[in-house]
């Protein structure tokens, strides 16, 4: 049964998951062309990896419209997981690629199903303790923001508290069910901070505009300093969502990467 309530499906939530199923979808057809190096795939994996975490997105809007908070979080910790993957496959290629040792088997056999991952909680400590992330991660994790939202997804998943049932039947009254709602939109715009942060620092190139390549494949020269254009996309989803709530991070990155990213969102 959908919720018949106006104000709930006025809640600014819907919008901004609508934003992030944009975004996921923009990165996984622009990031198609290029090469997972250290590894066999001839089309690069995180196309596939953000074409399913778009799914993810799109499945928890599908069930927010139905009022099933509850649910939701199930989907929230998935794409809280998934985050963590794609940056630590991504981070764990970057430190063991080399002329010696092309293809990194740890990754390589996971895309080819020879191989699991490593749990989230190895996989958090990987990423946490890369010395290349040091300025990012200080940031990301000067408080508990990001465990208490996992503590939240588990609650959830668990049925921790009482409070975790009702908030699957959008019938029962619930007092203060609409501070439930902020907290869900909170939550799922920082773990979306979080993956951008990281691919904005590991995966620079994932942000250039397609002018380079479009005018490489067309046989022409590429403008001048082109290789270092944003792609529309990523540069609003930068100065819109990562520079208007964490303008520490924003100007971090600002301040490191070579691409032509601007911090004010016009």
């Amino acid at each position: 049964m959908m919720v018949s309530d106006e104000k709930y499906h006025g809640h600014k939530v819907f919008s901004d998951l609508d934003e992030y199923i944009d975004f996921y979808h923009s990165l996984s057809m622009s990031v198609m062309s290029f090469a997972t190096v250290g590894t066999t795939a001839f089309v690069s994996m995180d196309t596939y990896v953000y074409s399913s975490i778009q799914g993810t997105v799109d499945s928890i809007r599908t069930l927010l419209e139905k009022g099933r908070i509850n649910d939701c979080y199930g989907l929230i910790r998935k794409y809280f997981d998934s985050v963590v993957i794609n940056v630590y496959s991504n981070l764990y290629l970057q430190d063991h690629r080399n002329v010696e040792s092309y293809i990194v088997k740890k990754v390589n056999n996971w895309l080819h199903g020879k191989e699991q991952l490593p749990e989230y909680r190895i996989m958090s400590q990987y990423i946490r303790n890369s010395r290349d992330l040091k300025e990012i991660n200080d940031f990301l994790y000067c408080d508990d923001l990001y465990k208490n939202i996992r503590e939240r997804c588990n609650d959830h998943t668990h049925y921790n508290y009482f409070k975790n049932v009702l908030l699957n039947d959008s019938e029962t009254y619930l007092k203060g069910r609409a501070r439930y709602l902020d907290e869900l939109s909170e939550d799922v715009r920082f773990i979306f901070i979080f993956h951008l942060s990281y691919i904005c620092t590991i995966c620079q190139h994932y942000m250039i505009s397609s002018d380079y390549l479009d005018h490489l494949e067309c046989g022409m020269a590429p403008p001048e300093d082109s290789q270092y254009w944003v792609a529309p996309f990523f540069q609003s989803a930068f100065s819109k969502i990562l520079m208007e709530e964490r303008p520490d991070i924003g100007s971090a990155i600002l301040n490191s990467t070579s691409m032509h990213l601007e911090g004010a969102h016009a």
